[in-house]
């Protein structure tokens, strides 16, 4: 997910996306440590577009 991309969505949106993908990425590092992933960087990027969308929260609360 692109920066432009999380800067389009509402307040409300960012914070169940954020669940939604934290969720995610705890399933797929489990199912990573029982049986290995094909593709291991897709853990590397969800880490990353989490990171990202929590970065643009921080930035709304500070601007308020």
């Amino acid at each position: 997910m692109k920066n432009s991309e999380i800067r389009e969505l509402s307040t409300q949106e960012l914070a169940e996306r954020i669940d939604a993908e934290a969720a995610n990425y705890k399933v797929m590092v489990l199912n990573h440590a029982i049986s290995p992933l094909e593709n291991p960087t897709q853990i590397q990027k969800l880490r990353r577009d989490i990171a990202r969308m929590k970065t643009e929260m921080r930035r709304r609360e500070l601007n308020k």
